[in-house]
């Protein structure tokens, strides 16, 4: 039988960041979709988890977003700490969509989220096109953090990655909440600091 070989995102390393980040700082398009791109680097979540974001899902004064089973890959909820970077996004957004359920409101319907492509066309724009993805940001985010020396543990509950040890998955339910705020505003520092 053919062994399947697993294609890995593109993904940005470590020192391509500050170009990218300046490039999608004097991006003149979207200020929608330039956020949503931001906050998938800083948040490390899937890109529908947060095209599909919900205001109703965000606690800002406690700096806390919680993500509904039913969006996330493993059907299970997902809490997600907020760094200060992440909390003065949304606000920036406030005025913006507020008034609206989706956090990134569609451009032709604002009853819906912004496109999948939208992300994807930004990267393309800002001439990354091959060299980085949505889902790459999460890559980016794990070889970071882990060469940062930061508990693999707390990187994939951030990450909403399942525990491969069957037996200690169905039993450990730590959220590792405050260690993951911690890692989450170093890493945001890291980005933007």
């Amino acid at each position: 039988l053919e062994v399947h070989q697993s294609n890995h995102f593109p993904f940005l390393k470590a020192d391509e960041i500050p170009d990218f980040l300046r490039a999608l700082n004097s991006y003149s398009g979207s200020r929608l979709v330039q956020i949503a791109t931001k906050l998938l680097m800083i948040t490390g979540v899937r890109t529908i988890e947060l095209r599909a974001a919900l205001w109703s899902e965000f606690d800002l004064d406690n700096a806390i977003w919680e993500i509904p089973a039913e969006r996330m890959k493993m059907r299970r909820p997902h809490i997600v700490p907020l760094s200060t970077h992440v909390i003065d996004l949304l606000k920036q957004l406030k005025p913006i969509t507020g008034h609206y359920p989706y956090i990134f409101i569609g451009r032709n319907n604002r009853k819906k989220p912004i496109s999948k492509e939208s992300v994807s066309q930004v990267i393309e724009l800002l001439g990354y096109k091959g060299r980085a993805t949505g889902h790459g940001f999460r890559h980016s985010m794990s070889t970071i953090l882990h060469e940062k020396g930061f508990d693999s543990n707390w990187i994939e509950t951030q990450l909403a990655h399942v525990d491969k040890n069957i037996i200690r998955g169905i039993y450990n339910h730590a959220q590792y909440l405050e260690c993951r705020r911690g890692m989450l505003q170093f890493y945001s520092d890291f980005l933007y600091g």
